[in-house]
């Protein structure tokens, strides 16, 4: 499909969590309640309905705003007021409602069925991942999780503002389908540390790679070797690789395409001998 036409918008998907557990009373109340949430979140921040492109999907909605909405107003004003109504509303409720909400920026079609591109796709993907789930899960107590791109953080998120709390924000690595990508994870109210537990990663804003970058899971599968700066291993570390014919490349600690591997505990082999 051509990608003429297509202008950049934010898209921001939210999806109920334990839907499909409801009866179709519930799924009724589940339903008035998340559009109630969203267009009072919208008019908190004056955000014109006739300004939103707005898809139903069962569950969850699609949205994706104006190119001329200020993006920081999503993640400030927009993202505290969505959180304020949960909480009012799941006071006391047997049947609370608890979001996920995945938010993305880039050049997005409607072609007058609905609304294509790829950044659609990462942003219903971060937040329908797995790790966004899990992290839901592990969280029983919180009624709201948003999951940005890598690219909405750099540029938005990190900037700050009213009502953005870029140090309450969780870096991790989002597999899912066709998707590999650095994301951002925050749950309001909630600690950079407390989310990093829940999410399995390292820490939060300007630390270093987490346990899910490719370089950590290498590193993992090969035995645990040293990392930049820590210098070189002692002599008692004991183990060696030898690759063992042809290989195509060699990319963030990972060896893609070999044709032979041999791994070995023992001295590693010292300059001109056999390994």
């Amino acid at each position: 499909m051509s990608s003429v036409g297509a202008v950049s918008r934010l898209v921001v998907f939210g999806d109920a969590c334990g839907s499909g557990t409801l009866g179709m009373a519930a799924k009724k109340r589940m339903r008035n309640a998340l559009y109630g949430a969203f267009d009072e979140a919208f008019a908190a921040v004056d955000i014109d309905p006739g300004g939103l492109h707005q898809e139903d999907r069962g569950d969850g909605i699609l949205t994706a705003l104006d190119p001329g909405t200020p993006s920081s107003l999503m993640v400030g004003g927009w993202l505290e007021t969505l959180y304020q109504y949960l909480r009012e509303h799941n006071e006391g409720s047997a049947q609370r409602l608890r979001l996920r909400i995945g938010m993305n920026a880039g050049p997005v079609l409607d072609d007058g069925r609905g609304l294509v591109g790829r950044a659609v796709d990462l942003a219903c993907r971060l937040c329908d991942s797995p790790t966004a789930k899990r992290v839901m899960a592990d969280a029983p107590g919180s009624d709201l999780l948003l999951v940005v791109s890598d690219w909405l953080y750099v540029n938005v998120v990190a900037e700050g503002g009213r009502q953005v709390e870029p140090e309450h924000y969780v870096r991790s690595r989002v597999r899912f389908k066709e998707t590999d990508e650095t994301a951002w994870l925050h749950i309001p109210r909630l600690s950079a540390s407390a989310l990093s537990g829940l999410a399995g990663t390292s820490g939060g804003p300007g630390q270093g790679p987490h346990p899910d970058d490719d370089g950590g899971a290498a590193r993992q599968q090969t035995g645990g070797g040293p990392t930049p700066g820590d210098g070189p291993p002692p002599p008692s570390a004991g183990r060696s690789i030898s690759v063992q014919g042809d290989f195509q490349h060699f990319e963030n600690n990972v060896i893609h395409g070999f044709t032979g591997f041999d791994k070995r505990r023992g001295p590693a082999s010292g300059p001109g001998e056999p390994a």
